[in-house]
């Protein structure tokens, strides 16, 4: 749940304030309070991924990873206990957050792995996962598109991709842009975009569920 890229990014231009037009402006950044929340926790755990199971499927004995685990380990944790994976690795931007999440799935021993990573130039081999989740990271990362591509090359042939995301109708909106920092290019994810991200990386949409007036989308997407 962190911002995963540092590279200019590849929507719309920006005003030389590094606004683009019609984005409103970020007065406070409360993110952090937000997505370290033990609340956030409880949502991503009790509800995200029970939606993401029952669009997509448990992914049993298989080998997933984690986009942007963040400090509490939720996502990980989620993998192995209500998807039933056998092993999940997991990356994370920041050090800081890496040796926190570390600490945080210590209980779960060799089944889960965290390491420091960019989602946008994953380290792993080609055709690794059984499955990829990520949990609220492409609208942190500038170019999330790059993000959706990295996804499909590190699946497996009928391996899945489990996404939850916060759209622009939402992140872009006065009350969360006043209180709330992201990348400022008008390009965050719509569910439109996100699935159409999906198919020109070649994976095909599965499922998809839309929540909150559009505010929201779950999707899963399959590589061939």
């Amino acid at each position: 749940m962190r911002d995963l890229s540092e590279h200019p990014s590849s929507g719309p231009a920006t005003a030389p304030s590094g606004r683009a037009p019609g984005v409103p402006p970020t007065f406070v950044d409360g993110t952090r309070w937000w997505v370290d929340a033990r609340l956030r926790a409880l949502v991503q755990a009790r509800i995200e991924a029970r939606l993401l199971r029952r669009l997509g499927g448990p992914v049993l004995d298989g080998r997933v990873l984690e986009l942007g685990t963040g400090r509490r380990g939720t996502g990980l944790r989620s993998a192995v206990d209500t998807f039933g994976a056998a092993h999940a690795d997991g990356i994370e931007l920041f050090p800081a957050s890496v040796a926190d999440c570390r600490a945080a799935v210590r209980d779960l021993g060799g089944r889960v792995q965290v390491d420091q990573g960019d989602a946008t130039r994953l380290s792993a081999a080609d055709a690794s996962y059984d499955a990829v989740f990520g949990y609220h990271v492409l609208h942190h990362t500038e170019d999330w598109r790059a993000v959706v591509a990295e996804v499909a090359r590190v699946l497996r042939p009928g391996g899945r991709f489990y996404s939850c995301e916060m759209t622009a109708r939402f992140i872009d909106s006065r009350p969360l842009r006043a209180v709330s920092r992201h990348p400022a290019d008008g390009d965050r994810p719509t569910p439109e975009a996100l699935a159409a991200a999906c198919r020109a990386a070649g994976l095909t949409v599965t499922a998809q569920e839309d929540r909150l007036a559009g505010c929201w989308t779950g999707l899963v997407a399959t590589r061939s």
